[in-house]
């Protein structure tokens, strides 16, 4: 049943554009804003259980949403609801950036659940990693902002429903293509040096 609510969580902020888009353009601002919450709601309680770095992203992430819900039917300006994005990759930058001063950035704790003992060179490789998604942060939050300056809610829903994800899919592929050719690399240097 968690799995589900977790997946069902997932979906609903997944479509979070789309809904949006929906709620304005149709001037149905009220039912998005209910499956909005009920989805925040939902990654709010399902985080609680999670492992430290997911879970506190994902909480601080269902927060804001909450937060952005309350304000809009607070104040009954739709303009709240374009920020989520904003927010979201100022908080993805700003975790992955703080952990590049940490003894463990939040790309190798994620690569140490799969592989406890990472070898050297793997987490020289996972700082790197670390670096990249601080500046797809960076960069797609100021595109996300652009879209708002716009002032077109087709721009805005295209760019954060459809190309920001896209590019999100492409790093992430482009990063696996990558680290399978890291750890190849890494594990003849382990065979040749025993």
């Amino acid at each position: 049943m968690r799995r589900l609510c977790v997946l069902l969580a997932a979906l609903v902020l997944a479509l979070y554009p789309l809904l949006v888009w929906w709620g304005v353009t149709h001037q149905q601002l009220l039912p998005a804003l209910l499956v909005l919450s009920l989805g925040f709601t939902m990654r709010l309680i399902l985080a609680s259980g999670s492992t430290p770095v997911p879970g506190q992203g994902l909480r601080a992430v269902a927060g804001l949403g909450l937060l952005l819900c309350l304000l809009v039917w607070w104040h009954q300006q739709t303009q709240w609801l374009l920020w989520y994005p904003v927010l979201v990759n100022g908080l993805g930058f700003a975790l992955f950036f703080i952990s590049l001063w940490q003894p463990m950035t939040v790309v190798e704790r994620i690569a140490r659940w799969q592989e406890p003992a990472l070898p050297a060179a793997a987490v020289g490789y996972t700082r790197r990693v670390t670096q990249v998604w601080c500046l797809f942060f960076l960069l797609n939050g100021a595109v996300a902002g652009w879209t708002i300056w716009l002032g077109d809610m087709r721009y805005w829903s295209l760019y954060n429903g459809v190309i920001s994800y896209l590019a999100m899919a492409l790093l992430m592929a482009g990063e696996y293509l990558v680290r399978r050719r890291v750890r190849a690399r890494i594990d003849d240097m382990e065979r040749s040096c025993h």
